[in-house]
């Protein structure tokens, strides 16, 4: 029964399906999202022209792409970000891309989130765009775009690779409705999410436009400048119910010096302690419910 919860709730609040779009929605990281056209279908796997892939640059490319590339111009678009990123367009003469621009270092005394919980002096950076994805290279996830620090007209903040052809969560659920194709992985994606956002303690869980799909359904995690809060428990662990081998092997095999390491320039001290604490807890609760619902129901592949 509790795989069964999980499954069901897994699709109802974080179900996040999508199909290429056009450039009018793909444009923003946090688009605003257009009604439905007039006698459009709402099909679980549209067909649609070709396009570039997701991210046009990966890895250690997409990171000196970022970090070297001619910017070319620096623009406001049309967002949900209450955080105000604006889009840039780089090239370094032969490749052209497009990618976020996040300035946003500031710590708010009291802010009241939309579960009604108050957080005290939560901290909303720039800096955790960068370690969310450092973070997702040490758990080999694959679900934050290449991420780095860059000074942009006497401005530094973070610089975050463009995902193409995608739609957010929101639009997909309130406007298209459309549901994930069999053979997309979909709980599986949805449970690996969530456990990110979880281990980050993300204070936008619940904002689903911070969720992109790809024309191949496959789920990118956006916007984590409000992670990395100073809260050693987990957000809510009845949520957390299956976890994948690989994540959790990642995790057992992550030291505190490694972790360290690659967050350190962008998390204080505070903030890295209580990201072990979670990552701590998150590998006792995996085996606490491998002893309660046995390991066939909790872990995947």
């Amino acid at each position: 029964m509790r795989r069964l919860g999980i499954l069901l709730l897994a699709t109802a609040l974080l179900a996040c399906t999508s199909r290429p779009v056009s450039s009018s929605v793909e444009d923003a990281q946090h688009p605003t999202d257009l009604a439905t056209k007039s006698g459009e279908k709402n099909e679980a796997a549209p067909q649609v022209a070709a396009q570039d892939p997701p991210l046009v640059l990966t890895g250690e490319a997409a990171e000196e792409f970022l970090k070297t590339a001619e910017i070319t111009s620096l623009d406001n678009f049309e967002t949900k970000g209450i955080t105000k990123p604006r889009k840039a367009t780089l090239t370094d003469g032969e490749m052209t891309a497009k990618a976020v621009f996040k300035t946003i270092d500031d710590v708010k005394p009291k802010e009241k989130l939309t579960t009604g919980r108050t957080i005290l002096n939560l901290k909303d950076s720039y800096k955790h765009e960068i370690a969310a994805y450092e973070l997702d290279k040490l758990l080999g996830l694959g679900i934050v775009p290449p991420t780095v620090e860059r000074k942009i007209r006497r401005e530094t903040g973070s610089l975050s690779m463009w995902v193409n052809g995608t739609m957010t969560e929101w639009h997909r659920s309130k406007v298209e409705k459309l549901t994930p194709p069999p053979g997309s992985n979909w709980n599986e994606q949805m449970f690996t999410v969530r456990l990110f956002m979880q281990l980050t303690w993300d204070t936008d869980y619940n904002n689903i436009s911070n969720l992109l799909i790809d024309a191949d359904w496959k789920i990118w995690k956006i916007d984590s400048s409000r992670g990395f809060q100073r809260i050693k428990k987990l957000r809510r662990e009845g949520s957390l119910e299956m976890f994948s081998r690989s994540i959790l092997k990642a995790l057992e095999n992550l030291t505190r010096e490694r972790m360290d390491e690659k967050l350190g320039p962008w998390l204080t001290t505070p903030e890295l302690d209580s990201l072990w604490a979670r990552r701590t807890r998150l590998l006792e609760l995996a085996q606490e419910r491998i002893a309660e619902d046995g390991e066939a129901n909790v872990l995947y592949d």
